[in-house]
């Protein structure tokens, strides 16, 4: 079995990215995109499924591991009785070629080191036939595929695997190179291992230097910035809501689902986050890409897409890996795209409507298209759906995509008040009235004091409390704080929040997973409206304690086992990071210069 999952660093070049365990290890690595066949899956299985180690021989606990500076370049410090090792991995901003290097840095002593690759295409299914070539690198095919791998020390190829052992002394400097290719084409040319390091390191800290950003938790704002940079595929502005696949929400279970992918519900948070930050560049791409992958018929409008709004992405299992710890099936693609999820068209208006907000230039044409997307979702609106959990099952009438349609129609009131839009506004004002009013009727339970997770039910679900934040209703609305108070009694677990009772609840799904870290965040920001800031202080640093030593956060988090869980890292953990923390900053400089902190100091989001 691999490495827990927070043993592990990111590093990425904007098109893919790999992970690196403490160990030295490359054990998930998709090429050439986010979404492609992994050639590294020892992640789901074991070391014959594909994976690249480079360590000292004699295995010691000496090991601490940081990214150098505010960029992804990931070192990795082994301490010996021989001496001391630094391995420095990263992946250059793509440009001709795809290309990972790994540095191996002589620090003190003499130190022996021995190398393992092991490529296997397919998620781990495909052997290469691995050729020496003429400058003595080796170059591995399969298929469409080829990788190449150029080292300095004496590789022995057997069962389609390279091996090599070397010493590396004080002062000196091993590079290894691999790229990819197409099997069709000659090799890459070999990038200067050298020159690459620094290109990288001058783009991420040219990137990071973009945030001028102060206070007590810069540094982990920023950190999530970059991990969020990291997700983003630069072709097209899509963002990934994680790298990896099938990485389990409980040890052992089902729930393993494929991550590597664009989510509209992401949308709004993700655009707001991006935008407070200052950086507009990514805002506009991501809003660009959320119009062109919503393009086309109104009525095929779907919540979930590949990179570049790709619109099939049929769900299949890879049976031969066993899982993340015998977490089973491993699933490639997904085949919740084709659901009816009301609430994306909420966080659609809502995203571009903050995006005209912050002064992101919006065509006629792309005010055309929204306003007939609001034309179809009038029809649709009080049909039940699948909910914003993606459940496997019967469709309900789920409170929060009810709220969330409310949250469109009210958007496009505000784009047409503020804006001067074209728009039926009088049919909208009503249409916002009736839904709002059917809400506070059917979605909440008066003898549970609390809103609750489907019309007429009596179970919670963590989702609803964004309504403060999503301006439905104000912070002290007796109903919300109810809902906060029944969240906190009946949805916390060692002071995290899981989604709903998954006991309880029909999903589709056997019972049983982590607390969600995106709903410890969104309780902590609802704190933050009620003005309940020591609270939200102390949740945020909880939450900021969960963190791996390289400030990264998995989907969820396992409180009785004390590890992660779910895939990772999880752009949704660190947007609800980025705005918890921006927002608790701001709030207690208000208080502290004698303002109100209570709950309609925050604009809706």
């Amino acid at each position: 079995m691999p490495m827990r999952i927070e043993d592990y660093g990111l590093i990425g070049d904007g098109e893919t990215a790999a992970l690196v365990s403490r160990e030295g290890s490359i054990d998930w690595l998709c090429w050439p995109r986010f979404d492609s066949d992994a050639c590294f899956a020892h992640l789901l299985g074991d070391r014959t499924h594909g994976c690249w180690r480079i360590a000292p021989v004699a295995a010691q606990p000496g090991i601490s591991r940081r990214y150098r500076g505010y960029t992804l370049i990931l070192e990795t410090r082994f301490e010996t009785a021989d001496g001391a090792v630094r391995l420095v991995d990263f992946m250059p901003p793509r440009s001709a070629s795809a290309d990972l290097v790994r540095l191996v840095v002589g620090e003190r002593g003499s130190v022996p080191m021995e190398m393992s690759w092991t490529v296997r295409f397919g998620y781990g299914a495909f052997t290469p036939w691995i050729s020496r070539l003429d400058d003595g690198s080796l170059r591995a095919i399969d298929g469409p595929d080829m990788a190449v791998l150029r080292a300095p020390p004496p590789l022995d190829v057997r069962d389609g695997s390279a091996h090599g052992r070397f010493r590396v002394d004080a002062g000196q400097t091993l590079a290894f190179v691999m790229q990819y290719g197409a099997s069709h084409l000659s090799p890459p040319a070999c990038p200067d291992p050298l020159d690459a390091l620094s290109r990288t390191e001058t783009f991420w800290t040219r990137w990071a230097s973009r945030f001028d950003g102060g206070g007590e938790w810069s540094d982990a704002i920023l950190r999530s910035l970059i991990t969020l940079k990291a997700l983003i595929y630069a072709p097209t502005g899509g963002i990934v809501a994680a790298p990896t696949t099938s990485l389990p929400e409980h040890l052992g279970g089902t729930r393993n689902w494929d991550y590597r992918y664009c989510r509209l519900r992401d949308a709004t948070l993700t655009l707001l986050a991006l935008m407070r930050a200052g950086y507009f560049d990514e805002a506009q791409a991501w809003r660009n890409w959320l119009l062109r992958a919503v393009a086309g018929d109104p009525r095929q409008m779907q919540f979930l897409y590949g990179l570049a709004g790709e619109r099939r992405l049929s769900e299949w299992c890879v049976d031969w890996l066993p899982g993340y710890g015998q977490s089973r099936p491993v699933r490639v693609g997904n085949a919740a795209y084709h659901q009816l999820q009301l609430d994306v068209y909420g966080e659609l208006m809502n995203a571009l409507h903050h995006a005209r907000e912050s002064g992101i230039e919006d065509g006629e044409w792309r005010w055309e298209l929204p306003r007939a997307l609001l034309d179809h979702l009038e029809s649709i609106w009080t049909q039940p759906d699948e909910g914003i959990w993606e459940g496997r099952t019967e469709r309900a009438h789920y409170t929060h995509s009810k709220v969330m349609a409310w949250v469109a129609v009210d958007r496009a009131v505000q784009s047409v008040e503020s804006f001067g839009l074209d728009g039926p506004i009088e049919r909208w004002r009503a249409l916002r009235a009736r839904i709002h009013d059917e809400v506070c009727r059917h979605g909440y339970s008066a003898e549970r004091g609390s809103f609750v997770r489907t019309y007429g039910g009596t179970d919670l679900d963590a989702s609803l409390l964004m309504l403060p934040q999503l301006g439905f209703l104000p912070a002290d609305d007796p109903r919300v704080q109810g809902t906060i108070a029944a969240v906190e009694r009946e949805l916390m677990v060692d002071g995290l929040v899981r989604r709903y009772d998954t006991q309880r609840s029909d999903d589709g799904l056997p019972p049983g997973e982590g607390s969600f870290l995106a709903c410890s965040f969104w309780l902590a920001s609802a704190y933050v409206l009620s003005g309940r800031l020591g609270d939200a202080r102390r949740l945020l640093e909880r939450l900021l304690g969960l963190r791996n030593d390289l400030g990264l956060l998995s989907e969820q988090y396992d409180v009785a086992d004390r590890r992660m869980l779910g895939n990772f890292p999880q752009a949704f953990s660190h947007v609800g990071l980025i705005h918890t923390a921006l927002a608790l900053q701001e709030a207690e400089a208000e208080a502290a210069a004698g303002g109100s902190a209570g709950p309609d100091r925050s604009p809706r989001s």
